[in-house]
């Protein structure tokens, strides 16, 4: 695969993002393409290395080792190296229904467990993937491939991020009739509105939605099952169920002053600023908005980075990221071992754009929040921290010990709160009258994705908690084998 030296040949390449001073300044996508011949070097670096952990997708430690889809990496790496490009765009549609999802917003793993990474810089697999599929937009290769034979059978999907769109696009592919249901205005969940725009431009989710809509995949907007469209309803209309709506109930922060305007979920933040770029370019004001505030973020995740780079283009006075855990090493240490995902401290697009503004990453580690702090209008104006020291109790197990004499204030005027989700809303599952497990998530066994209810799939972050982009693609997948095998007493689906 590749070629057999080109690992110690070519040095890894990456296109050079626009500058973080020129992008702040609006709301499209930073990254350039490749050139052509590049791109064959970085395809060319892909060796015959016989353990390809880069698609094995299994978990070691916690975390995803190679790509949880099981892309065909390195057979599309050696297409691309022989400038085979529309056969590289066959073997990567093959696993993924959406390499042009993924290949903006996926945190690559599979470069994690890339065997070049044990001796130099890992293959540029997320790049190849994300030129693989623009070229194949850009040649008119990606086109709609309805099935040519329907079997009759009805199937709803409720909830359109990846995990359902791509349970829709495989069930579709069947030869079954599906609707997806979408409670917002627009079609994409997560993609749509839990990802800001120069992350994912939604023009790009919109291209893949209209190939899915002339395939024949009926979407219904502005409609919630449960509220505007009975459970038993539902129930009656379609022969079989599958669950994608996600695990969008996000972790609070009880601590004194959490009433005080002021301090949003980061998913709301998100979700009125990207609905407003796509109403109106902001102009009409339905958004929380950054502009001339000192803002605090509190947690360190791509969430958290996301609220970075929208306060950053919002105008924001300062920005401030809190994170409770240690700062990374800068390399893999002895318990982060290849080819385990490294947990490696890395400067993402919103650092990158804070620390061009101000002169400064914006990230504090190791910091607990105590309370906010507000005025006599009830406006938060700051917040009060303690630094810790992670450190093993009895059990062995890591706990933040607050350090005396380190308690700080910090002026903020608006505050985030992006600490991740606890699981999905409860009242469609109660409705419905499905298991769940101890976490309150959807109780459905990872493969059969059965829940405790006839004819009722389960699959994504709603089942297995959040996760990545690439596992919601993996569970859509395979709901959909299972859903179709449940029709039809077997299955062709992958």
């Amino acid at each position: 695969m590749g070629k057999s030296t080109g690992f110690l040949e070519y040095k890894r390449e990456l296109a050079a993002d626009r500058s973080p001073l020129e992008r702040i300044r609006d709301w499209q996508e930073f990254h350039d393409h490749v050139e052509d011949e590049a791109l064959r070097l970085q395809g060319a670096r892909c060796m015959d290395c016989g353990i390809p952990y880069c698609h094995s997708g299994v978990m070691i430690a916690n975390m995803a080792s190679g790509c949880p889809i099981n892309n065909l990496i390195p057979e599309w790496n050696d297409l691309i190296y022989k400038g085979h490009d529309q056969e590289a765009l066959d073997r990567l549609h093959k696993t993924n229904n959406f390499p042009d999802f993924t290949g903006r917003v996926c945190p690559a793993p599979c470069e994690g467990s890339c065997t070049v990474g044990l001796v130099d810089q890992p293959v540029t697999i997320k790049s190849i993937e994300y030129e693989i599929i623009e070229r194949g937009f850009a040649n008119g290769w990606v086109v709609p491939h309805p099935p040519n034979v329907r079997t009759g059978k009805k199937v709803a999907v409720i909830g359109s991020g990846p995990a359902g769109l791509s349970c829709a696009a495989q069930l579709n592919q069947a030869g079954h009739l599906v609707t997806v249901f979408e409670r917002t205005d627009r079609v994409g969940g997560l993609l749509m509105y839990g990802i800001p725009n120069m992350k994912l431009d939604k023009k790009i989710v919109e291209r893949r939605v209209d190939l899915m809509r002339q395939e024949g995949i009926e979407f219904r907007v502005n409609t919630e099952v449960g509220k505007d469209y009975p459970v038993s309803q539902l129930q009656e209309d379609f022969d079989a169920i599958v669950l994608c709506t996600g695990a969008t109930k996000p972790r609070d922060l009880s601590v004194p002053g959490r009433e005080f305007s002021g301090v949003h979920f980061a998913v709301d933040f998100l979700h009125k600023n990207t609905k407003s770029l796509l109403d109106s370019a902001l102009a009409d004001g339905n958004y929380i908005s950054a502009k001339d505030l000192d803002v605090i973020v509190i947690g360190g995740g791509d969430t958290g980075t996301d609220c970075v780079g929208t306060s950053l283009r919002h105008g924001c006075k300062s920005i401030t990221q809190l994170e409770i855990l240690d700062k990374p090493a800068t390399s893999r240490t002895k318990e982060n071992p290849w080819p385990q995902f490294p947990r490696v401290y890395k400067l993402d697009y919103g650092q990158e754009e804070a620390l061009a503004v101000y002169g400064k990453e914006p990230r504090e580690y190791a910091i607990m929040t105590k309370r906010f702090v507000g005025d006599e209008q009830g406006n938060v104006k700051g917040l009060e921290t303690v630094r810790v020291s992670w450190q093993k109790d009895e059990n062995g197990r890591m706990n933040p010990v607050e350090i005396a004499g380190s308690e700080e204030f910090w002026p903020a005027q608006l505050i985030l709160l992006a600490m991740g989700f606890l699981g999905p809303e409860q009242d469609l599952l109660e409705q419905l009258g499905v298991s769940r497990d101890a976490r309150s998530n959807v109780k459905a066994e990872y493969g059969s994705f059965k829940t405790s209810v006839e004819g009722v799939f389960a699959a994504g972050d709603m089942r297995r908690g959040q996760s990545l982009v690439v596992w919601a693609i993996n569970e859509g997948r395979a709901a959909a084998r299972e859903c179709d095998r449940y029709l039809m007493g077997s299955t062709q689906l992958a």
